[in-house]
This record gives C-alpha cells, sequence and structure tokens, in this order.
C-alpha cells in the first residue's frame, strides 16, 4: 500500500448468496452495475467497486418471499440508481431522505429485498 494511500487496508472479499435461477440473477446484478467475473449453470461471480465480490450459487431450497439480501448496496447517486432500476422495471419504492443515507429498497432475484443507499465513504459528500 502506497504511503499516501488512506483506505483501510481491509475490504470484505466475497459476499454469497443462495438464488433460485443463477442465470437470471446474474443479469439482474450485470444491469445493476456489477462487473460479470464469471458464469456457470449453478454458480456465478460478478465483482463490486473496490474488489468485492459476489458470488452467486444455485439455492438448494426456495428462497422465502420478501426475505431481506444479508448486504445492501451503496451508490455514489442514489438518484440516478434508482430511475435505472425502474428503467429496467426492477420494483423500486420511493427514495426516502435521510440523515445519514438516502436509501430505497429493490425486489430483486429470487424476491430478495435489496436496500440501496447513498454512499457515506469518508471523502464523499
Amino acid at each position: 500500500m502506497a504511503m499516501d494511500d488512506e483506505r483501510p487496508i481491509c475490504a470484505i472479499g466475497h459476499v454469497r448468496l443462495a438464488v433460485e435461477e443463477v442465470d437470471t440473477a446474474c443479469g439482474f446484478f450485470a444491469r445493476a452495475g456489477m462487473r460479470e467475473v464469471l458464469k456457470r449453470p449453478e454458480f456465478a461471480i460478478l465483482e463490486l467497486r473496490g474488489g468485492t465480490h459476489l458470488v452467486l450459487a444455485k439455492a438448494a431450497e426456495p428462497v422465502a418471499a420478501g426475505e431481506r439480501a444479508p448486504f445492501d448496496l451503496m451508490v455514489d447517486d442514489v438518484d440516478a440508481a434508482h430511475r435505472r432500476f425502474v428503467a429496467d422495471g426492477v420494483a423500486a419504492t420511493p427514495i426516502e431522505r435521510g440523515n445519514i443515507h438516502d436509501s430505497f429498497t429493490v425486489t430483486g432475484p429470487s424476491g430478495y429485498v435489496i436496500p440501496i443507499n447513498s454512499s457515506h465513504a469518508v471523502g464523499m459528500v
């Protein structure tokens, strides 16, 4: 790490999500702005900003409708992200303006509810 690099030295490497249809879920997250790294019928990997990988795996059992995803997503421009999801036909709640985050939720693959938040990384306005 460079001496002038003020980023934390640790990051989340992998987040795993069991989904009913890997191909559908991979397409959803790619359209949301993640980079597809690998896609197979039972398994896919997508890259997020910072190098974290979202690992999608075929669920052994159906996912409960409305289950909250085990993560939330942060974006620099929450208004643009909301417009992008809606234009893609994704069910999205209205944006709620908050003290720390502006946020909304989307219904994602396998019926997961996924919170989308504005960024609050140090150095971001």
